[in-house]
């Protein structure tokens, strides 16, 4: 089976097909998704999902480009949905300066708390970073966030930063763009990472995989990862399936 480590199916570009999509999924290999809130309302969607389909669990978290929403009672909310079973991180949270959406004072201080929640229910963090390699990394240092453990999402920086991460405890999140004729910097990562430390993901709807690239994503996609990264590791690719999927579980302590 593959693990999809990070998926958003309440996003709203599956709301014609998200049931059908769904239910292929396990019999086409798939199993288990965690599905990753990125605002307020999909935390209340991701619960939903949880209890609905018993291969999907979930994380509660908001992203740096909706912290605006977040405030101390909203905190005290998600870390009661967080003591539920198939809840199992605190994410996707960081910090994002390609956007900007939110001022950096903002993003810093919700970013924090949220690592701090991480502690307080004892679950793995997700982490986004985008253009904010040494800021976030220092955050995290600062904050103890190797205590919680968890997956640097959708990994974008080079070895060097890599190896900050694995040093730290942390697993790396790969997905769609190893596929990428381009991705130079991310194969390197992937040769480089030992493969006990590495999930793959679809961000689905986003960041389709070659031959898709562009389309909608979903998590029938992560073959093409899969494939990509046994050719970079030399390994078959149910190989690497069985490996990322251990580490799937592990990271997420669910099996």
């Amino acid at each position: 089976m593959i693990f999809d480590s990070h998926a958003h199916y309440d996003d709203e570009a599956f709301n014609e097909d998200r049931e059908a999509i769904l239910n292929s999924l396990p019999e086409n290999g798939i199993s288990p998704i965690v599905n990753v809130s990125a605002q307020l309302s999909g935390v209340t969607a991701t619960v939903e999902l949880t209890e609905k389909y018993p291969f999907i669990y979930g994380s509660v978290g908001v992203h740096p480009d909706h912290v605006g929403e977040l405030s101390e009672e909203k905190i005290q909310w998600m870390k009661e949905l967080a003591g539920r079973e198939k809840i199992v991180a605190v994410g996707e949270i960081g910090l994002d300066h390609y956007w900007d959406t939110e001022s950096d004072e903002v993003q810093r201080k919700w970013f924090i708390r949220q690592l701090e929640l991480a502690k307080e229910v004892n679950l793995p963090v997700i982490i986004h970073s985008r253009e904010a390699s040494q800021e976030t990394f220092d955050i995290m240092k600062e904050h103890h966030a190797g205590s919680t453990g968890g997956v640097i999402h959708c990994f974008s920086y080079g070895v060097e930063m890599a190896r900050e991460y694995l040093n730290m405890g942390f697993f790396l999140g790969i997905g769609g763009v190893l596929t990428f004729k381009n991705a130079r910097k991310l194969k390197e990562v992937a040769e480089y990472v030992p493969l006990d430390r590495i999930v793959i993901e679809t961000d689905c709807p986003y960041m389709a995989p070659e031959p898709n690239r562009g389309k909608r994503n979903d998590s029938s996609n992560l073959k093409y990862v899969l494939g990509t990264l046994a050719q970079i590791k030399g390994l078959s690719t149910d190989e690497v399936m069985d490996a990322v999927w251990k580490n799937g579980n592990d990271v997420y302590r669910i099996a």
